[in-house]
């Protein structure tokens, strides 16, 4: 519900604050007073389109800061979580308007786009009047607020379900038929391809391991007769290494006899022996590691290159070649077993199809039956009224496409005299006929579909007497149920207010200008305010009886 709202340099407000409580609050006062810059405030606050001239003549900015509570279970508290929102159990929604027509909008001091703000405003208040009737102008939400006087939202989501299994299962089977005709005008080149790749068998990673072991080989020919060489230096008859030894083995002989000669020396040849004998092992490992088959390079390099050359015509890496080849084997096998598998789908769709038929015309049953009970009640609380010779209709017609919501285009029709013909009810009825059919569509709707907080606007203009108090019988009846805030001139429907809010012009302080003020009234003062609504200029004693009695509910 709205909690308060603050308003700064907006036309003829300096500075306002006003709270609010739940039931039914009358907003009243003279013509031209500034009962309508109140509601031009909380639009703005709510998303309106933002105008300069709201700015307070001689002001750089106005502000309007609307503060609600919010409960956690209402579908704005999920919108804001999709925003990045942190929302809690109070929502502070701020609009500054710059005199230069710039504006900005903030949800509890973060920035967000004038859409958002319209959008969490929109679930939050509604506006009523015979100008302002979002909810009857908008035909897609009549079977909206339809299916939530019925209950039937269960059975909306339902249907939205199963249209959606359909419209899964009706994409799978054109895929696959899409599939099918391209893999179809290809089979023969399909069927070369996979030959060609299975005749090849391609490994992941071969390319490399190919790509190295030619190499050695072509280094290895270049190379493989000087390392033949160096071994047979260190292994055949010529080799040093058996002088070599001869000799250490000597001086070890005499190293007792000179030690301080022998024992460098005898220490560098053995290191000499080590190494030289390193050094012939690593060469005969060395010309293992190059012997190869001659032809074995040739048939390393065929395969290479018939790698390439098969990755070069399809256009792929060669490591890839091996996945295409079960892209074409699959491909092929989709051909061959297509038809009972695109059977298999075409059952699956139709079987969806069924569903949402079946889940669909039940939920068309049910509203043509919570149609009939909604009519019922709304046609009862015409003729209070004033609308006793018109005649309210729910049209239920078939939908041009199936939708997630049904079968059905479902739209609010009015007659308004016997005779004539019916029609959309923003087309039938005039300005003041459609604010009352609002207010009884609302009071049958009570709490259902309806945003948290309802505001009328004038929507007794032009009536009274009985008709006004039927109107403030009602208002209150809905403010049971959600807050109700009321501008009025009827002191009927003023009678009937929990809380009364009265908007006056008065002299600013510094004398040269007006301003709006709002004063909330109670006791004696509301009898005056109602007396004064009922005579007008003059305050009589007999209005001030009659606001008395208005007050105890006897008018």
């Amino acid at each position: 519900m709205l909690a308060a709202l603050s308003i700064r340099d907006i036309v003829l407000i300096e500075r306002l604050d006003l709270d609010f409580s739940t039931g039914l609050t009358v907003l009243t006062g003279e013509t031209g007073a500034g009962k309508s810059i109140l509601l031009d405030a909380l639009a703005l606050a709510l998303g309106a389109r933002g105008d300069a001239a709201l700015v307070r003549h001689g002001a750089e900015r106005g502000q309007v800061t609307a503060e609600f509570h919010l409960d956690a279970n209402h579908p704005v508290a999920a919108l804001l979580a999709d925003n990045d929102i942190d929302a809690g159990d109070t929502l502070i929604l701020r609009r500054v308007q710059a005199a230069d027509g710039r504006s900005r909008a903030f949800i509890n001091d973060q920035p967000v786009g004038v859409n958002l703000l319209h959008a969490v405003g929109a679930g939050l208040v509604e506006i009523h009047g015979q100008h302002a009737d979002r909810a009857l102008i908008d035909a897609a939400a009549h079977r909206r607020l339809l299916d939530a006087f019925g209950g039937l939202e269960a059975q909306v989501a339902s249907v939205g379900a199963a249209w959606r299994a359909e419209r899964d299962a009706a994409e799978q089977c054109a895929a696959y038929r899409r599939r099918m005709a391209e893999a179809a005008r290809e089979t023969e080149f399909l069927r070369d391809a996979l030959d060609e790749l299975d005749r090849l068998e391609p490994v992941a990673g071969e390319e490399v391991a190919l790509a190295d072991r030619r190499q050695l080989m072509m280094n290895a020919e270049k190379i493989v007769g000087d390392l033949d060489d160096a071994f047979e230096t260190l292994n055949g008859s010529a080799s040093p290494i058996p002088t070599l030894a001869g000799v250490l083995r000597r001086l070890e002989r005499k190293s007792g006899e000179a030690p301080e000669l022998t024992e460098a020396a005898i220490a560098a040849l053995d290191r000499g022996l080590e190494g030289l004998e390193e050094a012939r092992t690593a060469l005969e490992e060395a010309l293992r590691r190059a012997a190869f088959d001659p032809t074995e390079l040739e048939r390393t390099e065929e395969r290479l290159f018939a790698l390439r050359a098969a990755a070069r015509k399809h256009k792929v890496a060669v490591d890839d070649l091996p996945d295409l080849r079960e892209k074409f084997r699959t491909a092929l096998a989709d051909i061959d077993a297509g038809e009972t598998h695109l059977k298999a789908l075409e059952t699956a769709l139709e079987a969806a199809r069924a569903d949402y038929r079946q889940k669909a015309a039940a939920l068309s049953q049910e509203r043509r039956a919570v149609a009939r009970a909604l009519r019922a009640i709304v046609n009862g609380e015409l003729p209070a009224l004033k609308l006793d010779r018109a005649e309210f209709t729910v049209d239920i017609e078939p939908a041009a496409t199936n939708t997630s919501e049904g079968i059905d285009a479902v739209e609010f029709w009015v007659r308004t005299n016997p005779g004539t013909r019916p029609g959309p009810i923003v087309k039938v009825a005039s300005g003041g006929e459609l604010a009352r059919f609002l207010l009884a569509l609302k009071v049958a709707l009570a709490d259902k579909g309806s945003a948290p907080t309802l505001v009328f606007d004038e929507i007794d203009t032009g009536i009274g007497g009985a008709v006004a108090a039927a109107i403030g019988r009602r208002l209150q009846r809905l403010s049971e149920t959600v807050q109700v805030l009321s501008v009025t001139h009827a002191p009927q429907v003023a009678a009937r207010a929990d809380h009364h809010l009265c908007i006056a012009k008065v002299d600013h302080r510094d004398g040269d200008r007006v301003e709006t003020a709002v004063e909330t009234v109670a006791g004696d003062h509301r009898r005056e305010e109602i007396a004064r609504m009922l005579a007008g200029a003059t305050i009589t004693e007999e209005a001030r009886a009659a606001a008395a009695r208005l007050i105890a509910g006897e008018g």
